[in-house]
């Protein structure tokens, strides 16, 4: 993907709280572009690639569409966020709204969008979530939008409908599925990537000679960093970017800027 500088790009996460209309949602919009001006200030400062804008705080979440008002926000948001930034940053709409998602990057200068499900269907907190790989891929064309995809495989908080070779989940996400990345997570938010399944997705997209980068998708720390971007391409982190490793906490500088380092060893 030629959307990073670098070969090993780490992705810092900067998670919204509760939007207007979501439960829990507290203050007011200047609150929320005040947050996300100085996690994205500390996100760059701290050394990561790039910077992904997610409505975490958004639960219990819709399993695909989100309402208007959400894309509104989250629209604003974002061009919060590309007018504080010189690095590219994404979208993700939680659960499964990439249609929203790449809207959104389209019209602010995002440079990708993740996807929990793409291709197949997962079993999840929301119901069974089905990919719209066909919608999105078409959508994009539509707005001629020069937008990456990155594709989660077996996503976080979520059960497969029924087993099936990891080498053909990887095969279709990438060369039937039209994704530019391959996203592998552990079982939830800030939990670690299994290293089996992780070699097992790199082995799969090398064995099929796939132009797709594997990123990691959670569960990524200091210590943990420089053997898991031995075998994967990069990282989304979120959690041990945050004060106190807490995922719904703004983000802690010095820790980035530790997380960068180890990453780079």
């Amino acid at each position: 993907m030629d959307v990073f500088s670098t070969d090993t790009p780490i992705i810092g996460m900067v998670h919204l709280p509760p939007l207007p209309g979501a439960p829990g949602f507290e203050g007011d919009r200047s609150d929320l572009h005040e947050r996300v001006r100085r996690d994205a200030a500390a996100l760059e400062a701290g050394g990561v690639d790039s910077i992904m804008l997610e409505n975490f705080g958004d639960a219990p979440f819709y399993p695909d569409r989100v309402p208007r008002h959400v894309v509104a926000d989250v629209t604003a948001l974002a061009a919060t966020l590309g007018d504080e930034i010189s690095i590219p940053f994404g979208v993700n709409i939680l659960r499964n709204d990439v249609q929203s998602a790449l809207g959104i990057a389209a019209a602010t200068g995002g440079a990708f969008v993740r996807v929990n499900v793409h291709t197949g269907a997962r079993l999840t907190d929301q119901g069974v979530i089905e990919g719209m790989a066909h919608e999105t891929l078409r959508l994009r064309e539509q707005l001629d939008a020069d937008v990456d995809v990155l594709a989660d495989i077996d996503v976080k908080h979520s059960a497969p409908l029924a087993e099936r070779r990891l080498a053909e989940v990887v095969s279709e996400l990438v060369e039937r599925g039209g994704a530019d990345g391959v996203v592998v997570s552990g079982s939830g938010t800030g939990e670690a990537v299994d290293t089996t399944v992780l070699e097992r997705v790199v082995e799969a997209r090398d064995a099929r000679g796939l132009d797709a980068p594997v990123l990691i998708g959670s569960g990524v720390t200091p210590d943990t960093a420089p053997e898991l971007l031995s075998i994967a391409d990069g990282a989304i982190v979120g959690t041990a970017l945050k004060q106190g490793a807490e995922a719904t906490n703004p983000v802690d500088e010095a820790a980035v800027e530790r997380l960068v380092e180890s990453a780079s060893q």
